[in-house]
């Protein structure tokens, strides 16, 4: 895809670039087919589905046109997008320090869910809560970084999100709960608790045996994330007060706690949203 031969400086401006503004610089030779310019053009072919960036289609013949002859198809961290990170994680190793806001899904009780269920209907229930938070990321604009067990994690940046992503990833967070049926007359569905932090993280390729590279978010913010998440109640939402900051929240309609998170030296201040 990217045949120049280029810097670690470079692809460290290519990697900010994209996720703060969803586009390569102009000093990386990108295809020809990522050009502003074709935009208008790829909007016209059938059909939707369709990037929500460059605007290549996914389905139908325009779907089938673009696979096939440009290599392009729906990014495996969000099908709303096209997979030019993945493809540039591929050729260039490589990533960039960025202010994100992180958000963490977990399911309450997955043990005793399990004990009552057979591994098939446990299954089928995994997979419904995986459809539903993914999405809701996918709505927002999130970029879903991985599935794991009984737990959904993503990441929000200003590139596909827009310049006040930490208010978007806290209305994807107020959201999932009530995907998830709280604040429906009856029970929801499956118990879920909701974390979402903003700060520094880093994001790039990672390798798996065999050369498979994968989009990654690192750093003491995630775990930050993760650990709010784990304290969350089924049914709660909690915030980082600088997530709350960074979103222009007001302090009204949210319980004020502090929390001392496990790993870390001192406790942080967080506000709890309930549906």
């Amino acid at each position: 895809m990217f045949k120049a031969k280029v810097t670690e400086s470079i692809i460290k401006e290519a990697w900010h670039t994209y996720f703060t503004t969803g586009d390569m610089p102009r000093s990386m030779r990108t295809p020809w087919f990522e050009h502003k310019a074709m935009r208008p053009f790829f909007k016209a072919l059938p059909r939707s589905p369709r990037c929500r960036i460059c605007y290549l289609p996914f389905e139908g013949i325009g779907g089938y046109l673009t696979k096939t002859l440009l290599g392009v198809e729906a990014s495996a961290l969000n099908p709303h997008l096209c997979n030019l990170c993945e493809n540039f994680a591929t050729e260039y190793h490589g990533g960039v320090e960025l202010e994100i806001s992180i958000m963490f899904v977990d399911v309450r009780g997955s043990v005793a869910i399990a004990e009552k269920l057979t591994p098939q209907e446990y299954s089928k229930k995994i997979n419904r809560f995986y459809r539903a938070a993914t999405e809701v990321f996918y709505k927002h604009n999130g970029l879903v970084e991985k599935l794991l067990g009984d737990e959904v994690a993503g990441f929000f940046v200003p590139g596909f999100a827009g310049s006040n992503f930490p208010r978007v990833a806290v209305e994807a967070g107020r959201e999932t709960l009530k995907m998830m049926g709280y604040g429906s007359p009856s029970d929801p569905w499956i118990h879920v608790g909701v974390g979402i932090h903003t700060g520094i993280a880093y994001i790039g390729s990672v390798d798996a045996l065999g050369g498979v590279s994968n989009i990654a978010i690192l750093g003491d913010s995630v775990n930050t994330a993760a650990r709010l998440t784990a304290l969350a109640a089924p049914g709660e939402l909690i915030i980082s007060e600088t997530t709350r900051k960074a979103a222009g929240l007001p302090e009204e309609g949210m319980e004020s706690r502090r929390l001392k998170l496990k790993g870390k030296s001192e406790s942080v201040d967080v506000w709890v949203w309930k549906k």
